[in-house]
């Protein structure tokens, strides 16, 4: 399939619902009216975001990298947290980037565990020597390993936006002392389990930023993982060979991307408020490959476009 940033295809049998940076949802033809609301279809394009901007340049495949990924992760996931996808007999036009699944009441929260001290984390820490409220040891370095994982929310911005730090209690406030609780614990729990999968593949799990839903039925999951999971746009994935505390770690994921745009060679300031440049051919091939090579190390398996 090919995305053009900012539009979603027209899908037989379906309504196009929202887009975001990256997904767009769409719900079955008709939902509006009542009929087959419990479900919704998400389409991993190939769009691709940095600094809060969706860039004019797509990835090729990258949807269909991180759904594949994503599916691998619900399937280790499961004896840990329900997820929410129902089936993948999508329509062809998007098989392979598609998934279609349960609908759920979101939690306005971007559930984030950390075992590794690095960016917005590191800043804060070297501030006040905490991070969302959660007290740190002195004397971290970028990079270094913390003493334990530590979860650390943020409220969800709107697009364009960014997301914000808040600490647990915040937290709290808007989502009630319970499902705090447990969004925290979960949270954790799924952090632990994937770091110690990604150490037996020679990779480290700096850090992961989860979503969690409800579903809207009594009697059914009140904590349903959603969304995608643990792939490069939503975690920090490091070579275990090549890691060493007080420096900046190579990431499998867009850091490609973000190192242009910073560069002399992109002529742009996203002080400025200008739209981000079109990406190089060479950019995109090297930022394909790293999404590629973070799938294929995880998992075991050859990605086949």
């Amino acid at each position: 399939m090919t995305t053009t940033p900012g539009t979603a295809p027209d899908l037989e049998g379906w309504t196009h619902a929202h887009s975001g940076k990256v997904r767009d949802l769409y719900v079955p033809a008709g939902a509006a009216s009542g009929a087959g609301g419990d479900v919704v279809l998400v389409v991993a394009s190939d769009r691709i975001s940095a600094f809060d901007y969706v860039l004019p340049t797509t990835i090729p495949d990258k949807g269909k990298i991180l759904t594949a990924m994503s599916l691998w992760w619900f399937e280790q996931l499961e004896d840990v947290v329900p997820h929410h996808v129902v089936s993948l007999d999508v329509p062809e036009q998007v098989a392979g980037r598609a998934m279609i699944c349960r609908q759920l009441r979101m939690y306005p929260i971007e559930c984030v565990a950390r075992g590794y001290i690095t960016g917005s984390a590191l800043s804060e820490y070297r501030a006040s020597a905490a991070v969302c409220g959660v007290p740190l040891p002195a004397g971290l370095v970028e990079s270094d390993r913390l003493p334990e994982p530590i979860f650390t929310p943020a409220a969800k911005a709107q697009m364009g936006e960014h997301d914000e730090n808040i600490t647990f209690e915040d937290m709290a406030e808007r989502v009630g002392e319970t499902a705090a609780r447990r969004l925290r614990e979960t949270t954790l729990e799924v952090y632990e389990r994937a770091a110690d999968l990604a150490a037996r593949r020679g990779m480290i799990l700096a850090d992961t930023k989860l979503e969690f839903g409800a579903s809207p039925h009594p009697g059914e999951p009140e904590i349903v993982l959603a969304d995608e999971v643990l792939t490069p746009d939503s975690s920090r994935f490091w070579a275990a060979a090549d890691y060493q505390p007080g420096r900046p770690q190579m990431s499998y994921d867009k850091q490609f991307v973000r190192d242009w745009l910073l560069s002399p060679d992109a002529g742009w300031d996203r002080r400025d408020g200008t739209p981000p440049p079109a990406l190089p051919a060479d950019v995109v091939e090297r930022t394909r490959e790293r999404y590629v090579e973070a799938y294929e190390l995880l998992t075991g398996k050859t990605f086949a476009a």
